[in-house]
């Protein structure tokens, strides 16, 4: 059922307000030309094209080829270090000594890296070609079409998201991709969803036939997957599923439909593929389609992580480094601009909004309590967020968005990289 579209007002969505169509765009124009841009309505950036363009032809995707990426952007490549591939068709055997050797590989890697690659995953190759061809359909529409489902008209964060929404610091920092996003399915009656900005609700659908039907059921594969991780993670630590599926009944679970857009702008430490962060929920499974993604390795050094034919590749996030009294590592990730376009697919598997946050019994001590105290897994997804996505910052700013809890300008699972 398509619900939440958007353009309707109500519970959750925001009024529409005039925004200028943000960067003028044919074939997604940005400008290296900062001081050219001039405010509109606040909100909206325009641009003097004739004096002040800047996507051209970008010829190289490998950022190992590239002349102008700056030394900050560079990692080891995959020559000098490696990630682990992990088959899990273990865990669709029915036998418990192939669960258990699967889960004892997970938990080696979630303890180490954090990062890793997972073949045997069981999602078919239709089902991912689908997923590509879908966000082609979606991210090739005009700008005007796509701002129709502007994720600002909604509370819940769905929709579309242009590359100009990322970070508040735009456009001293750039992002260079944009979004659709959507999350676990609510009713439009879900306390939460009534409540605004909790994360919880109904999804936004695009007018494009079929799309929904496809993007619903990869979404529903790749979950159940997270279900089937989630087993074999509870198992390695020793601990009952029931102790964190019990937090998952409506959850925050978002997955994002990523283009990274073609550009000739340098790789630098302020224009980047996506800033470096952790992830905020239980671990994420990742879809990607061409380089740029590295990793933080276990001696905090970064590593590239190009796509695997077959595999997704998976990192743990903050939840489960706090679940586990910090054994699982909640690694740093980034996507270096590499100039090409790129698509990719994130699944950030979460738990519902309210569900409390510490570490399990097990690992419960006087040091993991002091190092991750009790937080909701719902507001850590919004305090990261709101710095975020500035519609979000704006909203805290109007007083339109006024959370009961710290917003820190940085997320406390953050850490710094090495040179190797």
């Amino acid at each position: 059922m398509e619900t939440g579209c958007a353009g309707e007002a109500g519970h959750g969505q925001r009024e529409r307000v005039f925004r200028a169509p943000v960067l003028r765009l044919d074939g997604e124009i940005l400008s290296r030309c900062p001081e050219r841009l001039r405010f509109l309505n606040r909100r909206a950036y325009a641009f003097d094209l004739l004096e002040c363009s800047l996507f051209c032809d970008a010829e190289s995707g490998d950022t190992a080829m590239r002349s102008d990426m700056s030394d900050d952007q560079r990692a080891l490549t995959v020559n000098d270090a490696t990630l682990p591939v992990i088959d899990l068709s273990g865990l669709f055997s029915g036998d418990p000594d192939d669960t258990a050797a699967v889960a004892a590989a997970l938990g080696e890697a979630a303890r180490t890296s954090g990062f890793f690659y997972i073949t045997g995953h069981g999602v078919p190759q239709d089902r991912i070609d689908a997923m590509f061809a879908a966000s082609k359909a979606f991210h090739e529409k005009p700008r005007s079409f796509k701002m129709k489902y502007w994720s600002g008209f909604t509370t819940n964060h769905r929709g579309y998201v242009p590359f100009e929404e990322n970070g508040a610091d735009f456009p001293k920092s750039i992002n260079l991709n944009e979004a659709w996003d959507m999350s676990y399915e609510a009713p439009a009656d879900h306390p939460d969803y009534l409540a605004e900005w909790r994360m919880t609700g109904p999804n936004v659908w695009p007018d494009i036939p079929g799309w929904q039907d496809t993007v619903a059921g990869y979404y529903d594969a790749v979950f159940n997957l997270g279900l089937r991780l989630l087993d074999a993670l509870a198992l390695e630590l020793g601990v009952e599923t029931e102790e964190l599926t019990r937090h998952i009944t409506y959850p925050t679970s978002q997955l994002r439909m990523l283009r990274y857009i073609e550009n000739d702008l340098p790789a630098t430490k302020e224009i980047v593929g996506i800033a470096s962060h952790s992830d905020f929920e239980c671990f994420t499974i990742l879809l990607q389609g061409g380089p740029g993604l590295q990793v933080m390795n276990a001696e905090d050094v970064w590593i590239e992580a190009p796509p695997i034919p077959g595999c997704f590749i998976v990192n743990i996030g903050d939840i489960f480094e706090t679940w586990s009294g910090g054994q699982f590592k909640s690694t740093q990730h980034r996507v270096v601009n590499i100039g090409k376009e790129r698509y990719s697919f994130p699944l950030f598997f979460g738990l519902d909004y309210h569900a409390v946050v510490e570490p399990l019994t097990k690992y419960r001590t006087p040091e993991t309590l002091e190092k991750y105290p009790p937080m909701k897994a719902g507001e850590h997804l919004l305090r990261m967020s709101i710095n975020a996505f500035r519609y979000m910052a704006d909203a805290k700013a109007k007083g339109e968005l006024v959370p009961d809890f710290e917003v820190p300008e940085e997320n406390p699972f953050k850490r710094e990289a090495r040179q190797p």
